[in-house]
């Protein structure tokens, strides 16, 4: 009879997992370096963002010390996307450490019980277990996020913004119908609405006069429709002009395919393209076409 096949998937390297488990209060900190049953867990919470990212750095390196882990060991530190975006995983960068930006939804959930309990403390030792299965090899454990270049995450808030304006003043052409229905007036909200108010033209559904109040909400209603179509315009105008040549050169090759206009092009590339693709199945997980996240 064959003995039972061991793997030893013992790190060859001193490795400092840590990771953050972020909220507005404070961020948990987890640290762990393969060598003690449990992980430490602190607590940093500055007011400001730069001096909690600084001591969050200050932990890291007591830590370091205090485990007697060289100066020159492998520190790998990681967090849920989220709202804080990418910029402290550029901060921890540029002070040496790797930064890995996590996707929530890869994290493995326990299932067995009916309510899994959740606190702040409980999910930074989730992540930072995760991240040491992952550092063994087990890729599957949790998916990396890639990190955009700044320059191609600010080139997007052109695009976003175009789209926010778009909605915006349909959003406002649609709050003047509703309320001019709630008296029985199928006025059109197309067009210059400010001017036929002004004249009087637009009226209840026996021909009296609109209350004064809602007149005067419709007036206000038309002025932020002017600011944002005008916002657009001018956005729409010089858009293509702040973006740079070679981008601008890719747009007008996507164009050229069948099916594909001018906004659609921007939209693909300042989304999409800003990144390189392997492979189909990359661009199916960036795109949200496969049932896992695209991974590093």
């Amino acid at each position: 009879m064959l003995p039972t096949q061991e793997k030893d998937f013992t790190l060859g390297e001193e490795i400092l997992a840590v990771s953050l488990e972020l909220s507005k209060g404070s961020w948990k900190v987890a640290l762990h370096d393969g060598k003690r049953d449990k992980p430490a867990i602190h607590t940093v919470s500055s007011e400001a963002p730069g001096a909690r990212l600084a001591e969050a750095v200050r932990l890291i390196e007591a830590t370091k010390k205090r485990w007697k882990l060289g100066a020159a060991s492998r520190v790998v530190v990681s967090y849920e996307a989220g709202q804080d975006g990418f910029w402290i995983s550029r901060a921890l960068t540029t002070r040496g450490y790797e930064a890995l930006i996590v996707d929530p939804a890869s994290i493995p959930v326990e299932r067995h019980a009916r309510r899994r309990a959740k606190t702040d403390r409980l999910d930074v030792i989730k992540l930072v277990t995760s991240l040491r299965v992952w550092l063994r090899g087990e890729r599957e454990r949790m998916h990396v996020i890639r990190v955009p270049e700044c320059a191609a995450e600010a080139q997007r808030q052109l695009v976003r913004d175009r789209g926010e304006l778009q909605k915006e003043t349909q959003q406002h052409r649609d709050r003047m119908r509703k309320l001019l229905r709630t008296l029985g007036c199928w006025e059109s909200v197309e067009g210059d609405v400010a001017k036929r108010l002004a004249q009087g033209e637009v009226r209840c559904y026996d021909g009296s006069a609109l209350p004064q109040e809602l007149q005067e909400r419709l007036i206000r209603e038309c002025e932020r429709l002017a600011l944002a179509e005008r916002q657009l315009a001018e956005l729409e105008a010089a858009l293509v002009g702040q973006l740079p040549p070679p981008v601008r050169e890719r747009i007008t090759q996507l164009t050229k395919l069948k099916g594909v206009g001018q906004v659609g092009a921007m939209r693909l590339m300042l989304e999409l393209f800003w990144r390189e693709f392997d492979n189909r199945r990359q661009v199916g997980a960036c795109v949200g076409l496969l049932s896992f996240p695209l991974v590093r």
